[in-house]
């Protein structure tokens, strides 16, 4: 195995919401072997380091993007059982296996924890990286251990000591440089079949009726401010559910969606937004904070 590097990738290509410039490379590893090189082949290719896993959470900017993205792809991951218990079972997962395959193969397996991320798109190690959540569930609920690989420190494995995860949050107790998030380890109780099933059911069924799920979408944009307080609710009531800009707009099925209808730009997605943002903290008192991750950084 060897790292893959693609000059000057496209990040409309390369996200769910499709939209952004060219970043200066894509280098891909197709596994954990190709690793160790990856510190120098970067060091060489310059650039703001960005991990790209299936590209679901991320709001790129128009142009050329002075960034390298990193993707881990192993050609065939997989979830396989390491433990089991009377009430509860460990399974062991590949960090590019997609989120959604994922919670399909525990929901078959009668594992319950995360039934409600049924529908979400994105990685396993994205899914981590961010702490992915939906109707009350979140992955850092049932992560018992996380790989990651670090230039710092090589490939190694995190059990709870060495991580801590929060709302739509992942932070080593020892930070890095950068990383790439390889494995994860999950323990989920034994609920069996015919339950998990009806709450997967029960998720998706949901999520159809209240948001754009087949739209070319980032999901929610804005995290939520408060306790009990929906991001959603609030452009709702500042009147930008359904509102538009150009080829974007905030999802008629649900104000937190920003989408992209065929032929938006990122200029105006984040004019958009900023438009939402100061019409909502005029409102409301509230400042929205994005859950989509802009690239770069502002």
């Amino acid at each position: 195995m060897a790292l893959t590097i693609i000059e000057s990738p496209s990040l409309a290509e390369l996200t769910t919401l499709r939209l952004g410039g060219n970043a200066v490379a894509l280098v891909r590893a197709s596994g954990s072997g190709d690793l160790d090189a990856l510190p120098e082949t970067l060091e060489k290719l310059g650039g703001t380091i960005h991990v790209l896993g299936r590209g679901s959470n991320i709001l790129a900017k128009d142009g050329a993007i002075a960034a390298t993205l990193v993707q881990f792809d192993e050609a065939e991951p997989a979830m396989t059982m390491e433990h089991e218990a009377k009430d509860t079972a460990v399974v062991h997962v590949s960090a590019s296996l997609s989120l959604p395959a994922l919670v399909r193969k525990l929901v078959a397996a009668g594992l319950s924890g995360l039934e409600g991320l049924l529908g979400v798109p994105g990685s396993v190690g994205g899914a981590v990286a961010m702490n992915a959540g939906a109707f009350g569930c979140e992955i850092g609920t049932v992560l018992e251990a996380v790989q990651i690989f670090s230039p710092e420190r090589g490939l190694e494995w995190l059990d709870r000591d060495g991580f801590a995860t929060a709302y739509r949050a992942f932070t080593l107790t020892r930070p890095v440089s950068w990383m790439v998030v390889t494995a994860a380890r999950l323990r989920l109780p034994k609920t069996g079949a015919e339950a998990t099933k009806a709450a997967a059911d029960e998720a998706i069924a949901k999520k159809k009726a209240a948001q754009p799920l087949s739209a070319w979408s980032a999901g929610c944009v804005y995290k939520n401010p408060a306790l009990g307080v929906a991001a959603g609710w609030l452009l709702d009531e500042a009147g930008f559910r359904g509102k538009t800009l150009g080829g974007v707009g905030f999802s008629e099925k649900h104000a937190n969606f920003l989408v992209n209808y065929g032929k938006g730009t990122s200029t105006e997605a984040f004019e958009l937004l900023a438009m939402a943002e100061e019409a909502v903290a005029e409102r409301s008192g509230y400042t929205l904070v994005k859950e989509v991750r802009v690239w770069p950084c502002s």
